[in-house]
């Protein structure tokens, strides 16, 4: 089945690629490392000592395993095949994606084919703590000539499996340089970093807020001034209304993450939770929906059709007095995750 949306040139924001119409075309544990020294060995203690996430060779092997699970849930939609490589917000639309194939063909996709990876490049930041994560830049068979593909990978502990938690499809221009030590280690933002214009953890509430009353908080785009133009020209046809809600996702695997960019700034991944409420007027009936809005519905349609989406946003959130106070939405992935009749 065709997958992935991403039908603009590189260098230019990118309409939402929606899940809904295909899936990607898209606990504190210590660790202990011991070092020889004159004196003895010396214990370094994860939780407390900046330490890379991963070493290259792990996160090579996160995204191998990723790819693998991934196209066999595709190509059999069972959703056992994948659930323990994806978290977060990608995991809640795959999931759902995944269920809507089932109920339409349930013996497997009949357009299967397989996602492949390559020239993969790994920023891994250094970081004290759990949960740990680093971003996969790759190049991928599918989407627009010359686009990569941004994973963000997270886990817990280090008892766990590492998992794709965020995904943006960027053009290679669109791509920001990342602040490196000498080892070659990135940098993370913590979630209430003062120094940027919106603090990581407020990306969320500060999204919703502007997607329903603007402002100028956010960088005209896509993703931002043109997506409210559609929305409220959608809001009304005769005989229909429409409701939008949107809420920010902050907490466990939606947590948002951010790297440091070579400007100052950083770029962040962050997630938002949307309804959209479709109501008719007496004698006036909803539009009959396609075939995986009906396998993810519950209840009757009759007056009223809510449906529920997971979105996923990569934005530059800008320094502090850069000269660039508005913040840029790069890239959103958004999925059905769910419906509503009434």
């Amino acid at each position: 089945m065709s997958r992935l949306r991403t039908g603009r040139s590189p260098r230019r924001p990118r309409s939402p690629i929606r899940f809904a119409l295909g899936r990607l075309a898209l606990a504190t544990v210590t660790v202990t490392v011991l070092s020889s020294a004159a004196s003895g060995c010396v214990v370094v203690h994860g939780e407390r000592e900046v330490v890379p996430a991963a070493t290259r060779t792990e996160a090579a092997r996160a995204l191998k395993d990723f790819t693998a699970a991934y196209n066999k849930a595709d190509a059999t939609y069972d959703r056992s095949a994948d659930a323990d490589r994806v978290a977060g917000p990608l995991a809640a639309i795959d999931a759902a994606k995944l269920k809507a194939g089932r109920v339409n063909n349930p013996s497997g996709n009949p357009a299967h084919s397989a996602l492949e990876f390559s020239d993969a490049d790994f920023s891994i930041p250094a970081k004290a703590g759990w949960p740990r994560w680093f971003v996969a830049n790759t190049a991928a068979n599918k989407g627009a000539p010359g686009s990569r593909w941004l994973l963000v990978f997270t886990r817990g502990s280090a008892d766990e499996l590492w998992q794709a938690s965020y995904l943006t499809v960027l053009g290679a221009g669109d791509v920001p340089k990342f602040t490196k030590d000498e080892g070659g280690w990135a940098q993370p933002v913590t979630g209430d970093d003062p120094a940027l214009a919106i603090e990581p953890a407020r990306l969320g509430r500060s999204y919703a807020t502007y997607l329903k009353a603007g402002g100028d908080t956010f960088a005209p785009g896509i993703h931002t001034s043109q997506w409210r133009t559609q929305r409220e020209s959608s809001a009304s046809k005769p005989g229909l209304a429409r409701q939008y809600i949107d809420q920010p996702l902050t907490s466990g695997d939606y947590a948002p993450v951010g790297l440091r960019t070579s400007d100052g700034g950083a770029l962040v991944f962050f997630a938002t939770h949307r309804y959209e409420k479709e109501t008719a007027a007496a004698g006036i009936g909803i539009p009959a929906p396609g075939a995986d809005v009906r396998a993810l519905t519950t209840g009757e349609i009759k007056q009223s059709l809510t449906l529920e989406f997971v979105s996923n946003q990569a934005v530059l959130d800008p320094l502090k007095g850069s000269g660039k106070p508005q913040v840029s939405v790069l890239g959103r992935i958004e999925g059905l995750t769910g419906a509503e009749g009434e």
